[in-house]
Parts: structure tokens; sequence; C-alpha cells
């Protein structure tokens, strides 16, 4: 399999277990991927102003708890 169309189609093939197994792989795949560029994104201080920015927030109290926002939605 060398081009996107015909790993389609393969995957179209697919028994419903094997996609499952399939969904699941690429799933955890793609959580490595973002745990990898958060990684690399605060190595490289990419995140530093939002943390920043959070510290402030924190010590100005200006925060809610998690269940007041969840439950606002």
């Amino acid at each position: 399999m060398n081009t996107l169309v015909e790993i389609k189609t393969a995957i179209t093939r697919l028994s419903d277990d094997e996609a499952s197994t399939l969904l699941s792989w690429l799933q955890e795949r793609s959580e490595d991927d973002w745990d990898k560029q958060i990684k690399k994104d605060s190595e490289q201080g990419k995140l530093n102003k939002v943390l920043q920015r959070t510290k402030a927030h924190i010590a100005a109290n200006r925060v809610k708890k998690l269940d007041e926002v969840l439950n606002n939605s």
C-alpha cells in the first residue's frame, strides 16, 4: 500500500474487530504525538506565557473550581 487511497480502500474492507483495533491504535498514536509536541513546546519555552498567565490568575484568585466550569456548559 503506497497511497492514501489504497489505505482508505483497505480500511473499508476490515472487519468490525479489525477496524476497532486500528482505531484504538490510531488514537494511541495520536495521543503519543500530542504528548511529544507538548513536551517539545514546553522545552522550547512556548508555554511560558500561558503558565505565567495561569499563575497570575491563581495568585489573584481569578479561578473557578473545575466542577463549576463543567456544570455551566
